[in-house]
């Protein structure tokens, strides 16, 4: 989704006021997320929590 929207690492980061390693780590599955982060990046990407859920969903 982020990929979709032309943006990097570090400015879905900043949208969502996470850390750049962080969202990374998202993306290559390293890290799980928790429900406040979810939400953060859901408002970022301007879709619904749930669709970060879904496997393709948080893919880049």
């Amino acid at each position: 989704m982020r990929r979709l929207k032309g943006w990097s690492q570090e400015e879905l980061a900043g949208q969502a006021q996470l850390h750049r390693t962080y969202v990374g780590s998202i993306e290559r599955a390293e890290r799980n997320l928790s429900i406040d982060n979810i939400e953060r990046l859901a408002v970022a990407l301007t879709v619904e929590p749930w669709s970060l859920l879904k496997p393709e969903g948080f893919e880049g």
